[in-house]
């Protein structure tokens, strides 16, 4: 889809690229923003899940499956990332070879439909606030898959953040409010599973960003994502009482999904390479860390969330973990 706050956030493990350029003050009201607006995107489907009244409830629950949630996000970015494709591929003089392209598709097949399909389904049995923390910590795959099959190495400094962090989990999962769920492990291993495939993907997707470049190389993994999205959509639809009955929503779902098309994939995908430009990939991914306290924030006000004592302690560790693993990755950054 992008270099956007995903891609920033592994940089540590991914880019050597610390240069300041062009304006700095731009590039950090954009860098916020985006992880301000990629980070409610929880919040977002969490709204989708609610029943039509509300998080107070007062009507029976819409039923949205995750899938169907997809495709609406899909349906509305992926034209402009398909005009983008088109654009960048007249102006690429060096083409990729149809293998480059095949495989990139099937990275983002990885990324952006089994990702996301974890975690949207993962989301309707945990919190916003506990998806957002779990997610947060999939450097520690980054560190573990990179030093077991692409050459990394693991330090000492960069075990203990990553012991640190989990290690607040550990807090919130023991004593916190925000870990009261329908069914709090199935949605924590899925979306825990979401975190570990997409610490694979930021490993594989960096050779082929280096040979493709970012734009191509986004466009085509969107573009095998859209298929396999496409494929599993109709394939359900029509299992079941056809697309059109699978398409027959509220219309609060279709904004729903606008919004999370817009606000939450294309906009911060644009602002991110812009910051990224003036900043460099790991000054953004500090700016990164500002995400997940916005899903806070929003989950509680907007979807009435909890948010005690314990779960403040442990969201504080996490957050400390793994920004001692972004300054040691700093410090040191490991070739993969």
């Amino acid at each position: 889809m992008k270099t956007n706050l995903r891609e920033t956030l592994a940089a540590p493990a991914l880019s050597e690229d610390n240069e300041v350029s062009g304006t700095a003050w731009v590039g950090i009201v954009l860098g916020l923003t985006a992880a301000v607006l990629y980070s409610l995107k929880a919040v977002f489907v969490k709204l989708a899940y609610l029943p039509s009244g509300g998080p107070s409830g007062g009507s029976v629950a819409e039923q949205v499956p995750p899938i169907t949630l997809m495709m609406l996000r899909l349906g509305f970015s992926f034209p402009v990332y398909l005009a983008i494709l088109f654009w960048v591929w007249r102006r690429t003089e060096v083409k990729p070879t149809r293998k480059q392209i095949g495989l990139a598709m099937l990275a983002g097949v990885l990324a952006y439909y089994v990702c996301t399909f974890l975690d949207f389904t993962g989301l309707q049995y945990i919190t916003a606030q506990l998806e957002r923390l779990l997610l947060f910590t999939y450097p520690a795959f980054v560190i573990l898959f990179g030093a077991l099959f692409f050459g990394g190495r693991l330090t000492v400094w960069g075990m203990a953040s990553v012991g640190l962090a989990y290690s607040g989990l550990a807090v919130v999962f023991m004593g916190g409010a925000i870990t009261e769920s329908s069914n709090l492990w199935l949605g924590s291993a899925l979306v825990l599973s979401c975190a570990i495939l997409f610490g694979l993907y930021q490993l594989i997707a960096k050779d082929f960003i280096d040979r493709m470049g970012p734009q191509l190389f986004t466009c085509f993994a969107m573009l095998g994502a859209a298929t396999a999205i496409f494929l599993h959509f109709m394939t359900s639809a029509l299992s079941a009482d056809g697309v059109a009955a699978a398409l027959d929503l509220a219309p609060r779902i279709y904004w729903i999904g606008l919004i999370i098309a817009v606000f939450s994939t294309l906009l911060p995908s644009f602002f991110m390479s812009i910051a990224i430009g003036r900043l460099g990939a790991q000054k953004v991914a500090m700016l990164g860390m500002v995400g997940p306290l916005a899903t806070i924030v929003a989950a509680i006000l907007v979807l009435g969330e909890p948010f005690g004592f314990w779960d403040g302690v442990g969201t504080f560790i996490t957050f400390t973990g793994i920004a001692l693993y972004m300054k040691s990755s700093k410090a040191k950054p490991r070739k993969t």
